[in-house]
């Protein structure tokens, strides 16, 4: 019989008592004993439940104060196998069955003695900022890290890649956060890695000397959370939660691996425009929406960012787009030419930081060279070949002609290669050529000329005639090894012969 079917009887036989009145006729009403009935009518006049059951003795009660001080002394962390190695060794011959029972109930009332219950974090507008770090995608073999911070009202979320975790990389991501939400926060909340506390005395974080001169800059003070503190750690881990499911290429999302450091800044901004702007599932509001109302508590960002953690300032030459360390030339995106930069030292790399629409951003990391041996990356510059020129006009005349196309650009180009002489005359006769045949034909007719070498006076009108009776391009030809302009010499086969 189950319990509640047990239950379910007891409540049978009070009720018959209930209206008979008498213990033998409730007994035939409900197919019992008396004796059955007198005892639940009395265990119910006492106030004590009729369907609970006496604990019966059993052999470990008198083990159970050792098994309560091994769970205490262990912060209920101790296995019931453990416990019951010890039980044996103090005479307990019951099984381990008995014994995972025993601890199981022990272990049960250790936890509602130690239960831990805080407080729910009700954030203010403009008072929290959040952030922690997460393990981001390999990129190249190289491990990345994803910066997750999130404004604690709103739940505004940015999600910034870097490729290191020390301070300046914290600066710059800080500079970056702020600037993203368009506001600084009164305070800003993390956990105790080493660039933010430095030890822990009395239970009290030592912060780090380098840090505090960050939060003075932009007028906030970073907090670090109590260890182990679901109020305060519970959102920016969940956004890292989150980020990592979307961002890390895994077998669950199906996301292929990065190909190079700005594919994955794309996903990050990708990923932070489509988080914004859902429904938070506890605001019940979308985030972007609640953070136009925040920025009005939260005060302004400074127009430099900080940078004296960024290391050494360097001039970028304004010509070769490069910086000078230890004697050694190192390059840099043209896009910086002429501008201030920062230089670090990271192990063996050399990080360069730059002003990237107003925030502080890193726009390069060379492996550090030796001096004689300068570190240039083509990526860095135009895509213009070294030493190759681009036909640009002077005058008005080489305006015209290079004005009809590309054709005659590359017509230039090939008659110059050639030493062709009278160019500007060909020139001249080509303009007034696309004003009469147009420029479209003109340009494809110089185009054919340069492809087939041909630049002598009449070659562009007889190339022009040929297009003007077919629909096809005139197929290039030039003359092989085996043709010479010399006449033929079998005039002179009867020379010398004998008379």
């Amino acid at each position: 019989m189950s319990v509640r079917e047990a239950n379910e009887e007891i409540m049978e036989i009070l009720a018959a008592y209930d209206l008979t009145g008498s213990y033998r006729k409730a007994a035939e009403l409900a197919g019992c004993d008396h004796h059955t009935v007198r005892r639940y009518v009395q265990l119910r006049g006492t106030g004590i439940d009729p369907a609970t059951r006496a604990e019966r003795t059993k052999m470990i009660d008198a083990f159970m104060p050792k098994i309560e001080e091994l769970i205490e002394k262990s912060h209920g962390k101790i296995g019931a196998d453990k416990v019951h190695e010890k039980l044996v060794a103090m005479g307990f011959d019951g099984t381990d069955r008995t014994t995972r029972r025993a601890v199981a109930a022990a272990k049960e009332s250790f936890r509602a003695g130690h239960r831990r219950v805080h407080r729910p974090w009700i954030p203010e507008p403009g008072l929290w900022l959040q952030w922690d770090w997460g393990k981001g995608p390999a990129i190249g073999g190289r491990r990345t890290d994803l910066w997750c911070a999130w404004l604690s009202w709103s739940r505004f979320r940015v999600v910034i890649p870097v490729l290191d975790r020390t301070l300046p990389s914290v600066a710059a991501c800080l500079d970056a956060t702020f600037r993203a939400v368009g506001g600084v926060p009164t305070y800003c909340l993390t956990d105790n890695e080493k660039t933010v506390t430095i030890e822990h005395i009395a239970t009290i974080p030592v912060r780090n000397a380098e840090i505090v001169p960050v939060g003075r800059f932009y007028g906030t003070s970073i907090r670090t959370c109590v260890p182990y503190d679901p109020a305060s750690k519970g959102g920016v881990e969940n956004t890292v939660k989150v980020a990592k499911r979307d961002l890390v290429p895994t077998d669950v999302n199906l996301r292929g691996a990065y190909g190079s450091f700005a594919e994955l800044e794309t996903a990050c901004d990708e990923f932070m425009a489509k988080v914004n702007a859902r429904i938070h599932r506890e605001t019940r509001r979308v985030p972007v929406e609640m953070l136009g109302e925040e920025r009005h508590r939260l005060h302004q960002v400074p127009d430099r960012p900080f940078t004296a953690v960024f290391g050494e300032t360097r001039l970028v030459h304004e010509k070769e787009s490069t910086i000078r360390v230890d004697q050694v030339r190192y390059s840099v995106p043209h896009q910086h030419a002429g501008q201030e930069v920062w230089v670090r030292r990271h192990g063996d790399e050399l990080v360069v930081t730059g002003i990237v629409d107003g925030a502080a951003a890193e726009i390069v990391r060379h492996q550090r060279s030796t001096p004689g041996n300068p570190v240039i990356l083509d990526a860095h510059y135009p895509p213009s070949a070294r030493g190759v020129r681009v036909p640009t006009p002077t005058n008005a005349a080489e305006e015209a002609f290079l004005g009809i196309g590309p054709g005659a650009a590359s017509w230039l180009e090939e008659a110059a290669a050639e030493g062709v002489r009278g160019i500007a005359s060909k020139m001249a006769e080509a303009v007034a050529l696309a004003k009469l045949r147009g420029a479209g034909a003109v340009d494809r007719a110089l185009g054919t000329a340069a492809m087939a070498g041909r630049f002598a006076e009449a070659d562009l009108r007889s190339i022009l005639d040929h297009q003007a009776f077919t629909d096809t391009p005139a197929a290039p030809s030039r003359p092989g090894e085996d043709h010479s302009l010399q006449p033929g010499t079998g005039a002179w086969s009867g020379f010398g012969g004998t008379t």
